[in-house]
């Protein structure tokens, strides 16, 4: 565990070495320097870094891909302002602390897990000469959910606001989701995170039509966000595949670690060896993007 100031916030951050047969031999090195390093962001308010860790993060070191983990301002252990939770400062945020890391000449891949799949897509069009690649797991991309979010984190400050649990009737068990629901009072009590992401800016297909690097979105069968990626994958010239996860909604970070598994490892090696197109040719709209049921979902 490590603890990295940038952008005058200190950040909690995790970083694996790649290992097994893919990784190159020693560090450093040109094979090694060229690889993209994938970068985990995470959900909203009760998420953070460890939800990726067993069931993406290992494998995808143990492939040979380098990787980073950090808890987003105001998370888990990273410090929590009172301002600064729009996408715009996220995006600073993510490659201030990649710069304080070593890693400001290095490519990166981002997985983005729900709201991480829209500040990872948010940071490919900023910065879209340091971002190889995207993989996004039920990421919300229309203005609806934007509003709905809004809705639900209003819901939930209220109901925080007059709920503690007298410590001594906690047990371990009990501490830790206590720890999470004051993480969560903070954060939507105390902070400007709700007015943040009611003030966000949707995208539109001029932006999906401007991403230059590859995409894989997987989405749940059962999503409401699925209309979302498609609309994205119409305009985006470089998305693989839609993966649908039969059975599930939108937790298929943390119910289908087999399937998902699988489908990003590929995506990920893909991506690694494709050719970056050339900046100066047209972009094509409109291509067909393979739409993938994914058969054995839920094996873990």
């Amino acid at each position: 565990m490590a603890f990295v100031p940038a952008d005058s916030v200190r950040f909690h951050v995790q970083r694996l070495p790649a290992t097994g047969a893919a990784a190159p031999a020693g560090p450093g090195g040109p094979a090694h320097a060229d690889r993209p390093v994938v970068v985990f962001l995470h959900g909203l308010v009760v998420d953070n870094l460890s939800s990726f860790y067993c069931p993406l993060a290992v494998p995808v070191a143990r492939a040979g891909h380098e990787v980073v983990l950090y808890d987003l301002r105001g998370h888990g252990r990273t410090d929590r302002p009172d301002t600064g939770y729009d996408s715009r400062t996220a995006v600073r945020d993510l490659f201030a602390l990649l710069d304080a890391l070593g890693l400001g000449q290095r490519p990166v891949h981002l997985v983005g897990n729900s709201y991480g799949g829209t500040l990872a897509l948010h940071a490919a069009l900023a910065r879209p000469g340091r971002v190889a690649g995207l993989t996004l797991l039920e990421p919300p991309l229309s203005g609806a959910w934007v509003e709905n979010m809004v809705d639900t984190l209003s819901a939930a400050a209220l109901s925080l606001e007059d709920s503690p649990v007298p410590a001594e009737l906690l047990t371990l068990r009990l501490r830790k989701a206590a720890n999470l629901t004051a993480i969560a009072d903070d954060l939507l009590n105390r902070t400007t995170l709700i007015d943040d992401i009611a003030a966000s800016r949707t995208f539109t297909p001029a932006d999906y039509a401007g991403l230059g690097c590859p995409v894989l979105i997987v989405c749940g069968e059962h999503s409401e966000l699925v209309p979302g990626a498609r609309e994205l994958a119409r305009h985006a010239p470089r998305v693989t595949a839609i993966e649908i996860l039969p059975g599930l909604g939108h937790d298929v970070l943390k119910e289908s670690s087999g399937a998902l598994r699988a489908a990003v490892l590929a995506h990920l090696d893909a991506a690694a060896r494709a050719t970056p197109p050339d900046a100066t040719a047209p972009v094509p709209a409109g291509m067909p993007v393979a739409e993938r049921p994914r058969a054995g979902a839920l094996v873990p």
